[in-house]
């Protein structure tokens, strides 16, 4: 059985390290995302949290900026 195949690589891209997020059950609460374990289940760890969670207990409240290169217009032919 191939496990890449089961991860919800969408859900991993939302809820990436950093990523500030409220608790649900624990509304006004903030918490930072310390990592996304996609063989775990729940997969979210968050910092100073000692257990896991699902998505669906959290609600995003700011995302973090993705670190990424700028492309060169002569390179991407625009």
């Amino acid at each position: 059985m191939n496990m890449e195949s089961n991860i919800d690589w969408d859900e991993m891209f939302e809820y990436l390290p950093g990523t500030m997020v409220e608790i649900k059950a624990k509304p006004g609460v903030l918490h930072r995302i310390d990592s996304y374990e996609a063989m775990m289940v729940p997969p979210i760890w968050l910092e100073n949290d000692p257990r896991p969670r699902y998505s669906h207990e959290l609600r995003i409240m700011s995302r973090r900026e993705a670190k990424v290169c700028e492309l060169d217009r002569d390179l991407v032919g625009v």
